[in-house]
């Protein structure tokens, strides 16, 4: 029974063995794409969306460990439906988007989690300020186009996205949760 799981379950990457392994291009789709963050404001939970967001992905599905990931997402595209909201965001005490007008995540290795599901070790810069990031997400190839989705938690203080009333944690929360639906096309 075993021995006819484990040859079941290399089924494909047999058929796939003879096949050079190669990292290909793909490129966000961002008509398709959202990625939504999450966040609370004295225990109300609110979200909005990085809109425009640019990334370029070199990913071998058969060989996880090559990839590479550049995303920059233009923080003033940022979408959230109250419009004093937004105009807090943008200011000083927050993203600050005069001086940092863009947040960016770059990766240089993945590993395989399990079938479908990888991370990503990278860099996360917000504010001119650079942290590590590992960056789980599940991929599925369908032809020439790929669906990544995720869901990870940032901590915008290391970022400097909270200075003076808004570096409290009583009121807004350290923790922001950001959620990933990206399609890719093959390039």
């Amino acid at each position: 029974m075993r021995t006819k799981f484990f040859r079941a379950a290399l089924a494909p990457l047999m058929l796939t063995a003879g096949m050079a392994a190669q990292a290909q291009t793909w490129v966000i789709d961002q008509d398709a794409s959202s990625v939504i963050f999450k966040y609370s404001y004295s225990d109300t939970p609110y979200q909005g969306e990085f809109k425009n967001v640019d990334a370029v992905f070199e990913i071998d599905p058969l060989n996880p460990a090559d990839c590479k990931f550049e995303v920059t997402i233009p923080i003033i595209d940022m979408a959230i439906d109250d419009e004093e909201t937004y105009s807090y965001m943008m200011d000083i005490e927050l993203f600050d988007v005069d001086r940092f007008p863009t947040a960016r995540f770059e990766a240089t290795s993945c590993r395989l989690e399990s079938m479908n599901s990888f991370v990503a070790d990278g860099m996360l810069t917000i504010r001119d300020q650079t942290h590590p990031l590992t960056f789980p997400f599940d991929l599925t190839v369908d032809g020439n186009r790929f669906n990544l989705t995720s869901e990870v938690v940032v901590q915008r203080l290391a970022f400097g996205v909270g200075q003076g009333y808004f570096a409290n944690t009583s009121a807004v929360p350290n923790d922001v949760t950001v959620e990933v639906d990206v399609y890719a096309e093959m390039q």
